[in-house]
């Protein structure tokens, strides 16, 4: 093993010398490198967490004709770090008839439920946590953590407010998981696998080629399971005071704060390793490292096309997000789901480029047959104008017209 061409793996091999050096048993060692590796993986996004919080700041400042954070350090950079002192030093208040136990578990379950998911990502062909057979399952239930973290603020919180945002939140949430589970099938059948090694692994051609339509629900459905623009209601303040997290101060709603960047970061680090390819480029085989750099070089890319949505987008209403889930994207990917089954089944995998054209061929006519459908529903719908009937000078009613 070449420190050149794999430099982690050399540094456990001989930190695995040194302890068995010391007379520490193989296993004993074993399990020590184990909790030194999930330190570290648990460690390192909170701390990549300072730095897109500034970024996406002074992002979003430059999309909206902004300067963003520009007072505190050159460009503003430490200006997350004053934030991050203010958060520390700021009264914990916990509401009196709180319930304790719930309350202060949300913010943790919400941070764990993303960190967790960095455990089955593939960051190099010798890079990853745990390679998972069931990596996919997995993802799908452990992101459920996000989920009842948000369940249980709005009820510990004893707050009528919490309460009704925590059951916005989860309905959007509970909605939207079920277009990305349909979705994230497809990449399943393409490699024969849940395991998201394998699933990188068999990308000679990259699932988005393969299925754009599946990587487009995936993408819309993390959008709204993240809650950023257009799906942010979970915290629509004009409407919710906030949402789950109006009774929560200092530490524990700096864990939400982190919660919400971090799992933005780490959506589009799932949307690169599923269709994209993830660390597959030129010479990763040989180099893990520059594996890593390719994979970090796409979900930048990822990342920056959420914020620029999340900027230029405005925010949309409930009922709409809903009628867009059940009635466009669910319908979309289960027949996506079944022409793509047809397909594998009459075109066989050795046929790559016939493959290929066909599955574009049925992406295509589904998008169509989708938007008829839309647009055909959408003009049946009419709204009637709301006029005030007048009466003596004064208005004593509402009139309804029909448009």
């Amino acid at each position: 093993m070449n420190f050149a061409t794999d430099p982690m793996n050399s540094i456990i091999e001989i930190f695995r010398g040194w302890l068995l050096s010391l007379g520490v048993s193989s296993s004993w060692a074993q399990f020590i490198l184990f909790v030194i590796g999930a330190g570290i993986l648990a460690t390192i996004p909170m701390l990549i967490t300072l730095g897109l919080i500034w970024a996406e700041r002074k992002l979003l400042g430059r999309i909206q004709d902004r300067l963003g954070p520009n007072r505190v350090g050159p460009w503003g950079i430490f200006q997350t770090m004053a934030d991050m002192v203010k958060i520390f030093t700021k009264e914990l208040i916990t509401p009196k008839n709180a319930d304790r136990i719930p309350y202060n578990l949300a913010p943790i379950l919400s941070v764990a439920g993303v960190l967790a998911l960095w455990a089955i990502i593939p960051f190099g062909i010798s890079i990853i946590g745990v390679n998972l057979n069931v990596g996919v399952l997995y993802l799908i239930a452990v992101g459920g953590f996000g989920t009842l973290g948000f369940m249980l603020a709005g009820w510990g919180s004893n707050n009528k407010y919490a309460l009704l945002g925590a059951f916005r939140a989860i309905a959007q949430l509970i909605s939207y998981e079920v277009p990305m589970a349909i979705s994230l099938l497809i990449p399943v059948m393409f490699s024969g696998s849940l395991g998201m090694a394998d699933i990188v692994a068999s990308q000679d051609v990259w699932y988005i080629v393969l299925s754009p339509v599946a990587a487009l629900v995936f993408f819309i459905a993390t959008i709204a399971e993240v809650g950023r623009s257009p799906f942010d209601l979970l915290e629509a303040d004009s409407e919710l005071v906030s949402g789950f997290n109006i009774e929560y101060s200092g530490l524990k709603f700096g864990m939400f704060y982190v919660a919400d960047f971090l799992h933005a970061f780490t959506v589009s680090l799932l949307f690169t390793t599923i269709f994209l390819g993830g660390w597959r480029g030129p010479l990763a085989a040989q180099y893990p490292w520059l594996g890593f750099v390719y994979l970090l070089i796409k979900t930048v890319i990822v990342w920056f096309l959420s914020v620029l949505i999340r900027g230029s987008m405005p925010r949309i209403r409930i009922d709409q997000m809903m009628f867009f889930n059940w009635k466009v994207l669910t319908p979309l990917s289960l027949g996506l789901l079944v022409t793509t089954a047809l397909v594998g089944k009459a075109i066989p995998a050795q046929q790559t480029a016939l493959r290929v054209i066909g599955l574009l061929i049925m992406n295509g006519l589904l998008l169509l047959i989708t938007n008829f459908i839309w647009r055909a529903v959408s003009s049946s719908k009419v709204r009637p104008v709301v006029t005030a009937e007048p009466y003596g000078g004064q208005t004593t009613g509402i009139k309804e017209v029909s448009s």
